[in-house]
């Protein structure tokens, strides 16, 4: 059965030296899950029973095309207003608990594993009807139409999409696709990101999209701009366009991480 890594939020005691892995710079944020405690989480208006870990905003001079939180949600907590943007289309992917969706009207009863795409102005609401709580990151984006008519709600569990291996890689290396790559309507992607042990980004990936990954499960050592940095399960690496980056997965066992990255969009020329 696959597992999901969800933070269990909480306080380091007054022992714990407190120099940690964090770092922050020009071209890549790194936030280790020692860092996902008690005292760094955030309420939303409309939300109920409800913290968050916001781990990636829109940043001048930085990432600027999203916004991903962590989100847990007790129970009988949720919202019935969520999206306060009508231009923002979301992504949730369930890590944890059984929360119940209500998407353009319709229940869908979701569980770990669940992939949800929610179009811009498609009304939705959650709840927890679970006994424990229900645990999930939430990607915000403004959709860039560029004339294209809006796409459709996707629901769709990691059980049912098969993952793509990447060519020349044996499967070592695979893509887990929740939307058609060639589906132009969608401005970014959410995918699930698998390595085996022995796998690798052979090369230095240096490119426009930029990325949140967060790791799901495993470990593996990451290079990100100059540095080689190890991470784990409850990791997030948030990176800039155009920071360099390749990958060897380390572990005894898979390497997984969430990716969300902007695609299939002309670049904007005018300044902000």
């Amino acid at each position: 059965m696959t597992r999901y890594y969800t933070p269990p939020g909480g306080l380091p005691p007054q022992t714990q030296l407190m120099t940690g892995r964090a770092i922050f710079t020009d071209a890549y944020a790194f936030i280790p899950k020692g860092v996902f405690s008690d005292i760094v989480t955030s309420f939303l208006p409309g939300w109920d029973d409800t913290r968050l870990w916001l781990i990636a905003r829109p940043m001048t001079g930085f990432s600027e095309t999203f916004s991903q939180y962590v989100m847990e949600v007790a129970p009988g907590g949720g919202s019935d207003a969520p999206e306060p943007e009508a231009a923002a289309q979301g992504v949730l992917f369930i890590t944890d608990g059984t929360p119940c969706l209500t998407l353009d009207g319709t229940r869908h009863d979701l569980r770990a594993g669940h992939y949800v795409y929610i179009p811009a102005g498609v009304p939705w609401s959650l709840r927890n009807p679970g006994d424990g709580p229900a645990r999930f990151h939430w990607i915000r984006k403004i959709w860039d139409g560029a004339g294209l008519p809006r796409p459709e709600p996707i629901i769709r569990h990691e059980s049912d999409t098969p993952p793509t291996p990447m060519p020349d890689t044996e499967g070592r290396w695979a893509t887990t696709r929740f939307v058609d790559p060639a589906d132009l309507r969608h401005d970014m992607h959410v995918t699930i990101v698998t390595f085996q042990p022995g796998g690798v980004i052979p090369f230095e990936e240096t490119h426009v999209m930029e990325h949140g990954l967060y790791v799901l499960e495993g470990k593996a050592v990451y290079k990100l701009n100059q540095d080689w940095v190890e991470v784990e399960a409850g990791d997030f690496m948030w990176l800039r366009a155009f920071c360099p980056q390749a990958c060897y997965a380390a572990g005894p066992g898979p390497f997984r991480y969430l990716l969300y990255k902007d695609v299939n969009r002309h670049a904007g020329l005018r300044i902000r």
